[in-house]
């Protein structure tokens, strides 16, 4: 009886979710598809015009004067977000989804090697904080609400919604999901994909041929022993690259800071830095998201499924990733992480006697897995983008570099919920940046 009387109340609060739930879907993945389009249209205009990367310390320069001006709290990006959720403070304002916007198409057009993935959440989150303000929504339910935002970004921008749901409620704690929040995420992450593709955006397609190796009768089987002992190897190596990529952009922010005291003049000495390290190279691949070269045959994400071999290129990679972001040129880590996951596994590849596709697949998602801290959502994303076939050796990789990677990672606002190891002296609660001061 007393669950008739209050069915009334359910429904009430079930459509005033619903159809927040619906314009936050909407927004974010209307503005993901703006900043897709750009992207592309900025990144074929420098693939047209390579002399535009002499342009790039200046585009530093103007963004960063930008940020100065106008960013106040925005300047801080993902980790005010999630700040914000653990502990509602002066709130995420609406600004930071123009800024961050404009200055990474900039970045792009002009050659910084950035992603894309911290421009989405930070689009999530502020169209969440907007909307949430505008319909009243006290802490608990803003908390919930900003999740949903990052949930929206991250699975638009990737095409992704189930690993942008998972990565709503995995990012902010390690080790603990709150599943109060699961179906706000999922709903968002969802509405916001249709909607960027219901703009006619198109994500990048890639191939993973590998689909089990037969047994003695002939059958096939979707894990074999020794394979897998080999793909743990190299989440190994994976778990390690995230902990360089994440630790290598605080250590080199912080050389950046001593070296250039005024912060709108560090983007300029990354800027230097990356022209000089791409005529040192003689190359444009590592330049931008990477997940194609100007090159036909040149260091890209497509190439790296089995269209070549490419040893080195995961580390050049990770060096302009880091002068970029630790310099200070907005965009995300994500796109670059997978570059290095990708490349790494076509390195390591003829070395394990493991096929390409599959090993550059598990290094795509591992090595964002351990420097984001989130496995199970970059199982996920695994799935959606390659198939389920090799569900297992991708799990594995996401699970062991997510422990070989230690407690690092490229968002300093997230807490321990649970300790990576039983042997690890790192307390539960404690914030990531507190662990590397």
């Amino acid at each position: 009886m007393r669950t008739f009387q209050s069915f009334p109340r359910l429904a009430q609060i079930a459509l005033h979710w619903g159809l927040i739930l619906l314009l936050l879907g909407v927004s974010v993945g209307s503005i993901c598809a703006l900043f897709l389009w750009l992207l592309d249209q900025v990144t074929q205009l420098r693939f047209l015009h390579p002399s535009l990367l002499f342009g790039l310390p200046v585009a530093g320069i103007g963004v960063a004067l930008l940020y100065q001006r106008y960013g106040g709290r925005a300047a801080a990006g993902n980790n005010l977000i999630i700040d914000e959720i653990h502990k509602p403070g002066g709130g995420v304002p609406f600004c930071m989804a123009p800024l961050v916007l404009f200055g990474t198409v900039i970045s792009h057009l002009f050659g910084a090697s950035v992603g894309r993935e911290g421009t989405a959440v930070q689009i999530g989150g502020s169209f969440a904080a907007a909307i949430g303000r505008l319909f009243r929504l006290n802490d608990r339910a803003m908390r919930l609400f900003l999740m949903a935002g990052i949930a929206a970004g991250f699975g638009a921008v990737f095409g992704t919604p189930v690993a942008g749901a998972i990565f709503g409620l995995e990012v902010l704690t390690l080790g603990r999901l709150d599943y109060a929040a699961l179906l706000p995420v999922a709903v968002a992450s969802i509405v916001a994909d249709w909607t960027c593709h219901a703009w006619g955006i198109h994500h990048a397609a890639y191939h993973v041929g590998f689909r089990g190796i037969p047994s003695a009768d002939g059958t096939m089987f979707h894990v074999d022993a020794l394979l897998l002992v080999k793909v743990s190897f190299a989440a190994v190596c994976f778990g390690l690259a995230s902990r360089a990529f994440a630790s290598g952009v605080h250590r080199l922010a912080g050389i950046f800071q001593k070296l250039c005291p005024p912060a709108w003049l560090r983007p300029a000495l990354g800027g230097v830095l990356t022209i000089l390290l791409a005529g040192l190279l003689g190359t444009r691949d590592y330049l931008g998201l990477g997940v194609t070269s100007p090159d036909i045959d040149g260091a890209s994400i497509m190439n790296f499924f089995g269209h070549g071999y490419y040893p080195w290129s995961w580390f050049w990679k990770l060096v302009f990733t880091l002068v970029a972001l630790a310099s200070g040129f907005k965009g995300g880590e994500v796109t670059p992480l997978f570059f290095i996951g990708a490349g790494l596994g076509n390195a390591l590849s003829p070395v394990l006697g493991v096929p390409a596709d599959l090993l550059a697949g598990v290094g795509f998602v591992a090595v964002f897995a351990g420097a984001a801290n989130t496995p199970l959502a970059c199982t996920f994303m695994a799935i959606e983008l390659f198939g389920a076939t090799d569900v297992v050796y991708y799990a594995a990789g996401c699970f062991i570099a997510y422990l070989a990677s230690g407690h690092s990672g490229i968002y300093q606002a997230q807490r321990i919920g649970t300790p990576k190891t039983s042997l690890a002296l790192e307390r539960s609660g404690a914030v990531l940046r507190d662990l590397r001061k």
